[in-house]
């Protein structure tokens, strides 16, 4: 996997504890990776600016600030790149906390080299950086999404979206005119147990009406009670290039 002139992709891991932090770099640069190190969310603010990573590896406990607040920052001033929080809680409330700043996966402390390596490269593959890639786009009414690119536009305008919005939005769009539950989103989305509590689904769900439906006519509609259904706006027509089947 490599970034799309062909160099290494760029990992930033932010953590206080030199240890670790070295180790992690230790096993990313093994995998090709050109990896950078932080200690302190200040500086991890700096290395995001300049550097530009495409994955950050990211500790909740910082001395400086946490690393959930650090995220929101980061998000609010359009840094979209997949994020791997590092964690020694593993209570929902946590996990929680973490997706919604914008997190996009975790693993709790102590943890395994090779989880580590294995969640990037999901985050990479949902980011579209894993060179085996669907053929085509999916559409619906007015909305494009490219599966090989990452794009997504709506009316010809580009929308940017997290790697767990994409998710979203991409099994939302190939289920098109179905009635999605939460279970169903959490399930395919984030394959978490959060212990019943679907309103990370209710949030993220809030993020894309955000982008694909401001000002716009509503694609993203709920059924109280049911679930969640996307479909073409008002006068708009449905093509879709995509294998009909939906995604289970």
């Amino acid at each position: 996997m490599t970034r799309p002139d062909g160099s290494p992709l760029r990992v930033l891991v932010v953590d206080d504890e030199p240890d670790i932090a070295e180790l992690l770099a230790a096993t990313l640069r093994y995998e090709g990776w050109d990896v950078s190190t932080a200690g302190t969310a200040s500086a991890a603010t700096t290395a995001v600016r300049e550097n530009a990573p495409d994955l950050l590896v990211l500790d909740v406990m910082l001395p400086d600030s946490d690393g959930v607040s650090l995220l929101s920052r980061l998000r609010a001033s359009g840094h979209e790149m997949p994020v791997l929080f590092l964690t020694a809680k593993d209570a929902v409330e946590d996990r929680i906390a973490g997706l919604t700043a914008g997190g996009d996966d975790y693993v709790t402390k102590p943890f395994s080299l090779e989880e580590v390596v294995a969640r990037l490269r999901g985050l990479l593959r949902r980011a579209g950086a894993s060179p085996i890639r669907p053929e085509s786009a999916v559409v619906v009414g007015d909305l494009v999404l490219d599966e090989e690119s990452h794009d997504v536009t709506r009316g010809g305008t580009e929308l940017r979206l997290t790697a767990t919005e994409f998710e979203l939005l991409r099994y939302l769009m190939r289920n098109s005119r179905k009635v999605l539950s939460k279970a169903q989103i959490l399930d395919h989305v984030w394959n978490y147990d959060f212990g019943g509590r679907a309103n990370i689904v209710e949030l993220y769900i809030s993020y894309l009406r955000r982008k694909v439906d401001k000002g716009r006519e509503p694609m993203i509609h709920t059924l109280r009670g049911v679930g969640y259904v996307l479909k073409p706006a008002a006068g708009t027509s449905r093509s879709d290039t995509s294998d009909p089947a939906a995604v289970p």
